[in-house]
């Protein structure tokens, strides 16, 4: 009911007030034209161009860590500069003239020389025979030499080998002589029965010890040359003292 009676009183107030409207917006639309006419033509010279320079704050420097000091870099040697010596034009000398060769002389032929004589084979083989029989002949007096002076050794060492042995058997007749003496024969020996003593002495001649080595077969016998030898202490020395021996075979008989 509202809505029905509120119709007619809004649209007889919208159609009052639309006519002072549009004339109010005819005078202003004409007042803007003639307003813009009038500034254009009073501005009959150029706007100055006015240059506007926008500055940005700088940004901070980031942080930065401090380096290690770093060692004091050696200074590098530098090259001593070049001078240049100027260029001097040196005028060369005149070179000689090429002298001309002398001709080559011919070499003479060289002359064949007569082939030396061979040596004569006969001649060389008779001196080398003759060197050989001289060397064979050396050697055959060496070997002589030799001979004769081993042949003088031996008959020295003989010598003295018959001479220790006839010293030796000097000296050993004379203990057997002495020793002899002193045997008291038994009455019932038969035959000529041999007893072989060993005796040890000392070096002034006494008798240590005597051994009966082999037996006569007389037991009787064999006791009286033992004590013969013992009596016959001490026995007689060698003439040198390089005869004499520590021990001494000694063989007896009754009948001698």
């Amino acid at each position: 009911m509202s809505a029905a009676l509120a119709g007619p009183f809004l649209e007889w107030r919208r159609e009052d007030d639309l006519a002072p409207a549009m004339v109010l917006a005819v005078v202003v639309h004409v007042l803007l034209a003639a307003a813009l006419v009038l500034g254009v033509s009073w501005q009959s010279r150029a706007p100055e161009v006015v240059t506007v320079e926008l500055w940005e704050p700088a940004p901070s420097p980031p942080a930065v860590e401090p380096e290690p000091a770093k060692p004091a870099p050696v200074p590098e040697a530098k090259p001593e500069p070049r001078i240049e010596k100027p260029d001097i034009a040196i005028k060369e000398p005149p070179k000689p003239k090429p002298k001309p060769k002398p001709e080559a002389k011919p070499k003479p032929k060289p002359v064949a020389k007569p082939a030396p004589p061979k040596p004569d084979d006969r001649l060389a083989q008779l001196r080398l025979r003759e060197e050989l029989a001289r060397e064979q002949q050396v050697l055959a007096a060496a070997r002589e030499s030799q001979a004769i002076r081993d042949r003088m050794a031996r008959d020295a060492a003989r010598s003295v080998a018959n001479a220790r042995e006839r010293g030796i058997a000097t000296w050993v007749d004379r203990i057997r002589a002495k020793i002899r003496g002193n045997i008291v024969l038994p009455p019932d020996i038969k035959g000529n029965p041999e007893a072989l003593f060993l005796v040890t002495q000392l070096p002034t001649g006494e008798v240590l010890d005597a051994k009966l080595v082999i037996s006569s077969g007389n037991a009787a016998y064999d006791d009286a040359v033992h004590r013969a030898i013992l009596k016959s202490s001490p026995l007689p020395k060698p003439d040198s003292a390089g005869l004499f021996a520590r021990e001494l075979k000694l063989t007896f008989r009754p009948v001698d």
